[in-house]
């Protein structure tokens, strides 16, 4: 066992990588169940393609705990902040449509999958920036 592997930050930090990933998963099964209601969204997607995109998102984070649960802590938390920032992108739905123009299921979906993403994000940088400048002795 790696030294620092299982320290109570990176426990908490894989209780928000599942939280993240099931609101995450959550957002697009809604998404590719109701994808023709969608407002915005390019009438060529499938279902197939939304649920591929998912499994590829959640790869790039499994990938990031990988590096991270591996000693390869700023890499793989880097690799997280990439992986947190593609659920912030889920408001990219309101630059196709506003808010208005969803229904409340699709709102909660989206709200809910950013927001898990966007506390990801702030404990990832909260991370890297402790680990960058050694806060607290650690490396």
């Amino acid at each position: 066992m790696k030294a620092g592997v299982h320290t109570a930050g990176h426990r908490v930090l894989f209780c928000m990588l599942v939280a993240y990933g099931a609101a995450s998963l959550v957002h697009f099964i809604h998404n590719a169940e109701f994808l023709g209601d969608y407002p915005g969204l390019p009438t060529s997607w499938s279902r197939a393609q939304v649920y591929i995109v998912w499994l590829a998102m959640t790869g790039v984070g499994v990938a990031g705990w990988l590096l991270l649960s591996r000693g390869y802590f700023l890499a793989g938390l880097w690799v997280l902040v990439a992986y947190a920032a593609l659920g912030v992108d889920s408001l990219g739905h309101y630059v196709l449509a506003p808010l208005s123009s969803h229904t409340l299921a699709m709102n909660a979906t989206i709200l809910a999958e950013v927001i898990a993403a966007a506390i990801l994000l702030l404990e990832v940088s909260r991370q890297i920036i402790g680990r960058s400048f050694n806060f607290g002795g650690r490396q």
